[in-house]
């Protein structure tokens, strides 16, 4: 079997011994199927990558089976191995495999951990189809079936309403996107007269600057296709106006952010218009679109992130933002930029993802920064991993020397954008560098409030009812307490005293540090060197001349994101540590836009009120009006209800006596008789 075939097909495999066979093996067995599956997976994908980092490797194409010929469409179910496929295989078997050994530990105590791990396995198995597809049906099976598996994970603990709800969230705003991307694939196939990703690639320069019918009027014909493809990308991306459901799906397990929402899932549509790129590239028009919505996503989100309180939502915003990143350099025209900024923030933000889980696990599942505060003494090992990702995410290096994978991923798209010389690039290029600035304040943020200062738990009305709760299930109904803090004192929080994780949560966290800390020094040569077309050759649309560009941009492009990080870390400093009392007395005198902006700029509320307040009432109106007014009124309640009165009626007419029924027919023959004599 070919090496492509086992990464694929393992954690399919393993999904369905531990989803189907765990009362036959048992919790641990099916546990240790699903994590060996993945690193297993993990091992064959990091030596499938590294040939094509060495430039020693072929892109290749390996048959599965024939899937569909009929009449004109007609494709195989094939696994395409080449660069981008590469990096999205080790980006995503290696946080998969460090998430499933992570789940040993946050899960323990869970009642249905198989169907858990079962579910993480499942997937990865559709994440890992979507990225080998070789054609964009089975592109789409994959986009699909890693939309099921979320929609899965987000309600996992379904016995928590708010976790149903965002599943379901996830699911409906999904589908969204994916009207689109569905419509994009059929007006492809129309157009090129095939779905084989290769050879849509060839033909589309050669459709430059042809129309196509659409909607009543003439249209470039790539831009609409492209725009089209697009909409799904901002769906599973979660870009901005299909964002909605990101940080709601944080109501799953800890691990499930981690792996969805951080490296895999909400990267998707990312790859997609990598994947893509040549076709893109043939309108301006969507490179430019892609480019605003991208930098208007990595601003909005920014803003969101400096005013959330919990934990996970803040890291969830900065996912959103980060991705408004990736778009921004793969609508400049450099998408080696945007996968090389993929790859890092997978090491980044799982970490963080990862390492706030372990802050909860230590804080009885307390999500809320503002109870927090001096855990870097109890939890250190955490603390240190939150560390590395926060150097990482926000930027920490120094030009030309040394720097964390943020620095060089990051950066890289900063220059492309400034390099591209267009008003979109520039647009991108100034919201990201107001981005850089938010994310830097937060991310501090963040780690003052939770590893410095005194401690607030005291304040905490979940861990003091946690602290007095034995070792059933917990306040939120997971089914998942803690049960090394069974030695807290009974008289409220006096004696509590948060513990550092488990080995097996810990080790990832040190993996993922390395990640972190080393990713982008290492990798930055291959992904945005000037030598980096052999890197990518058939794989994405590398333009030597931007790269060129991006090296040779002013000094003060380059030193900036280094500029607002810094100043960044000196206002979360001053607000945080330095004078305490400031947030509260600034957010006191901007309030309007402080609650704007808290509230997420009501696109919820916006969303409501203008989709499903009307879904509603029109809903009203077809079951009132509709279903009781029209049809129960002349079916049940009206033709149905006369045969049943009407039946009511004739059964008294039979009596059983012969007499009756005699004297009934003597009567009808002497009216017959008297109409005849009449007429």
């Amino acid at each position: 079997m070919h090496p492509i075939q086992l990464i694929v097909f393992l954690p399919l495999m393993a999904a369905l011994v531990a989803g189907l066979g765990a009362r036959l093996i048992g919790k641990v067995p099916a546990k240790l199927v699903t994590t060996g599956a993945l690193f297993a997976s993990c091992a064959l994908s990091w030596m499938t990558f590294l040939p094509f980092l060495s430039g020693s490797a072929e892109a290749s194409v390996v048959p599965v089976l024939q899937w569909v010929r009929s009449g004109d469409l007609d494709f195989a179910w094939a696994l395409r191995v080449d660069t981008l496929t590469a990096i999205m295989l080790v980006v995503i078997t290696s946080v998969s495999a460090l998430v499933h050994l992570y789940s040993w530990g946050y899960m323990d105590e869970d009642p249905d951990q198989p169907r858990f791990f079962a579910y993480l396995s499942l997937f990865t198995f559709a994440m890992l189809m979507l990225v080998t597809a070789d054609n964009l049906v089975q592109m789409f099976f994959g986009w699909e079936g890693v939309g099921l598996a979320s929609y899965l994970l987000i309600g996992f603990w379904f016995r928590k309403p708010s976790a149903n709800a965002a599943a379901m969230k996830a699911f409906v705003v999904n589908r969204v996107g994916d009207l689109g991307f569905m419509l994009g694939i059929f007006g492809t196939f129309l157009v090129f007269g095939t779905v084989s990703i290769p050879a849509i690639l060839a033909a589309a320069p050669g459709m430059a600057g042809s129309t196509i019918g659409f909607l009543g009027h003439r249209f470039d014909t790539m831009t609409v296709l492209c725009i089209l493809l697009f909409i799904g990308a901002m769906g599973k991306s979660a870009q901005l106006g299909l964002h909605t459901w990101l940080p709601d799906a944080m109501e799953g397990p800890t691990p499930v952010s981690a792996l969805i929402h951080a490296a895999t899932m909400v990267t998707a549509g990312v790859f997609m218009v990598c994947r893509l790129s040549p076709m893109f590239q043939t309108s301006e028009t969507a490179m430019t679109v892609v480019t605003y919505v991208g930098a208007a996503t990595c601003f909005f989100a920014a803003t969101i992130g400096t005013t959330q309180w919990d934990i996970k939502r803040v890291i969830a915003y900065s996912t959103c933002s980060q991705l408004g990143y990736m778009f921004v350099a793969a609508g400049v025209g450099a998408p080696g930029a945007a996968m090389f900024h993929l790859f890092t923030h997978a090491f980044f933000k799982a970490l963080l993802f990862l390492g706030a889980g372990s802050v909860i696990h230590a804080m009885h599942h307390e999500q809320d920064m503002r109870y927090y505060g001096g855990l870097r003494k109890s939890i250190p090992l955490t603390f240190w991993a939150m560390m590395m990702g926060t150097l990482a995410i926000t930027g920490v290096g120094i030009v030309d020397v040394f720097g964390f994978a943020g620095f060089y991923s990051k950066d890289s798209i900063l220059e492309a954008a400034y390099a591209s010389g267009t008003s979109a690039g520039h647009f991108g290029f100034w919201c990201g560098i107001t981005a850089a600035l938010m994310t830097s304040f937060y991310s501090w943020r963040l780690m003052f409030l939770t590893f410095w200062g005194k401690p607030r738990w005291e304040q905490s009305e979940h861990i003091q009812h946690a602290v007095h709760e034995s070792h059933g299930h917990n306040a939120h109904g997971r089914g998942h307490d803690d049960h090394a803090h069974a030695h807290a004192s009974h008289d409220g929080t006096a004696g509590y005293h948060p513990h550092e994780s488990p080995l097996s949560m810990l080790l990832p966290l040190a993996l993922l540090s390395v990640g972190a800390v080393l990713a982008g020094f290492v990798f930055h040569g291959a992904f945005i060197s000037e030598g980096g077309g052999e890197f990518w050759k058939n794989s994405v649309a590398f333009s030597e001349h931007l790269i060129h560009a991006m090296h040779g941009v002013p000094e003060w492009v380059k030193w900036a994101p280094f500029g607002v990080m810094v100043t960044g870390v000196a206002i979360a400093y001053f607000a945080y540590i330095a004078n305490p009392g400031f947030p509260a007395a600034f957010t006191a005198q901007i309030g309007p836009l402080y609650r704007f902006v808290l509230n997420k700029w009501y696109f919820d509320e916006l969303y409501n009120a203008v989709f499903v307040k009307p879904a509603m009432a029109l809903g009203r109106v077809f079951w009132k009006q509709g279903d009781i007014g029209i049809i129960d009124r002349f079916g049940p309640n009206g033709a149905a209800a006369m045969v049943a009165r009407g039946s009511r009626i004739a059964v008294r007419l039979q009596s059983g006596y012969l007499n009756s029924y005699a004297l009934v027919m003597l009567v009808g023959l002497v009216g017959a008789v008297s109409w005849v004599i009449a007429k």
